[in-house]
């Protein structure tokens, strides 16, 4: 079972563009990140999904990057229900560095 394989039989991914092209493309080692805004002082178990993703990424000879971004922490994702709190950039900092 391939990586793409494996990632469509745990049900993480629904449709892909261009499967073949994909699984010809991590043939040789790639390179993948995930961002994760610093909106607050740690991750929560929400953020595990993408971790283990990047870790399956790993182990498939590939190399997964985190990043922990910066001024768009200070906005935040957008939320259809509530308003958003804009953060200070020592508030980011500061949750950055926790995490």
């Amino acid at each position: 079972m391939n990586f793409i394989e494996e990632l469509q039989w745990r049900g993480l991914v629904k449709d892909c563009t261009d499967k073949e092209g994909l699984g010809e493309q991590l043939k040789n080692p790639t390179t993948i990140y995930c961002g994760f805004d610093p909106t607050a002082d740690s991750l929560h178990v929400g953020h595990l999904q993408q971790i283990l993703l990047l870790r399956r990424y790993q182990l498939q000879g590939h190399q997964p990057i985190a990043l922990c971004g910066g001024f768009t922490g200070m906005i935040g994702d957008p939320r259809p229900t509530t308003e958003r709190k804009l953060l200070t950039h020592e508030e980011v900092l500061h949750n950055a560095e926790c995490i």
